[in-house]
């Protein structure tokens, strides 16, 4: 069966931006011209880190109907504030309406990325696209904790391609992952930047359900984690990658987790200036009374820094990755960060 592209938009919110007209003619149903999508089809097929997960589950096919979610966000400036002007979703990718909650920012649109499923399951290919124009002003976060379900077959694979134009601000703060126990998760993040934007994007990742079943902790069979950024132009300005297999290799060797449970990962790529004068508010230390350890490198290229933390609870890496956050909006914004919410 095939329809036309414009049938298949779930929602669009204003007016559509220039570059992103409605693609003219027939496109097969569930498909969209997306190189994003396409990576999320094909990247598990070659992962080494996954030849051994190639089975199909017994209940469905992997990447069909519901289990091939895919997001399309577009963010513009209009008057004195970012709206979110275009959406394109399949399930179970949701999004609520852009909100306007942050006072030290009134012009941001904060949005919630929401999904109907129960977590990502064995056989989901996920893919999302954020693209945030010209001095547009963003916030992206997540209706709570990234749940990896267990898995007998298969793997899962969630591709993201983010693209912030000249003047572009962008916090991806999603909430933490969960790999349960037999998981196997490959995630696939493609940056692309002008010069002059800023892009601040986390990953905070747990053991597993700590407190379920002895099995859970570090029971997962594969998380793989990949992000590359480029310019505009499609120069690489630098990747980062880590495979953990925590059957094959320990986690709690030194040099890897150690007696930590909890890791986080924050990117922020701004321009030198700016990167500069966070990295120099921002100290590394070790605090053996909580444990917490953390600190900042820059990254190649002059593409900005990365900063990480390890902790033994998730409420103390949340609170050293919102102290350097909070420095970040400070140096590129001039703004304060709202007070935080009790519930998250």
């Amino acid at each position: 069966m095939l329809i036309h592209a414009e049938e298949l938009t779930s929602a669009t919110i204003g007016d559509r931006p220039p570059g992103r007209a409605p693609r003219p003619g027939p496109i097969q149903v569930g498909k969209p011209d997306s190189a994003t999508w396409d990576r999320a089809q094909r990247l598990g097929n070659h992962a080494a880190e996954l030849a051994a997960f190639q089975d199909e589950p017994a209940q469905m096919r992997s990447g069909t109907v519901g289990k091939n979610g895919f997001l399309h966000l577009t963010f513009s400036p209009r008057g004195d504030r970012t709206a979110m002007v275009d959406v394109e979703r399949r399930v179970p990718f949701m999004v609520q309406r852009a909100l306007y909650w942050d006072q030290g920012l009134p012009e941001m649109a904060c949005v919630y990325l929401l999904t109907t499923a129960g977590g990502v399951l064995q056989g989901d290919r996920y893919s999302m696209e954020v693209e945030v124009e010209a001095n547009a002003c963003a916030h992206l976060t997540t209706q709570s904790a990234n749940k990896i379900q267990s898995m007998d077959a298969n793997y899962a694979v969630q591709t993201q391609t983010l693209r912030l134009q000249d003047n572009a601000y962008l916090e991806f703060m999603p909430e933490p992952i969960i790999p349960y126990r037999r998981s196997r998760f490959l995630m696939d993040t493609h940056i692309e930047m002008a010069p002059s934007a800023s892009l601040l994007y986390s990953e905070i990742l747990l053991p597993g359900r700590r407190y379920h079943h002895p099995d859970e902790y570090f029971g997962f069979d594969v998380l793989s984690s990949n992000t590359r950024a480029f310019d505009l132009a499609g120069k690489e300005l630098f990747c980062e990658k880590y495979v953990l297999e925590p059957g094959q290799r320990p986690l709690r060797r030194i040099g890897v987790m150690q007696d930590f449970d909890v890791y986080g990962n924050v990117l922020l790529l701004a321009p030198k200036d700016r990167a500069d004068e966070v990295m120099a508010r921002m100290d590394a230390s070790f605090d053996a009374a909580l444990p917490l350890a953390y600190g900042v490198s820059r990254l190649p290229n002059d593409a900005g820094l990365v900063f990480k933390v390890l902790g033994a609870e998730v409420k103390p890496v949340k609170a050293k990755i919102r102290e350097f956050w909070s420095i970040a909006r400070r140096v590129i914004k001039d703004a304060e960060l709202p007070a935080p919410f009790l519930w998250r």
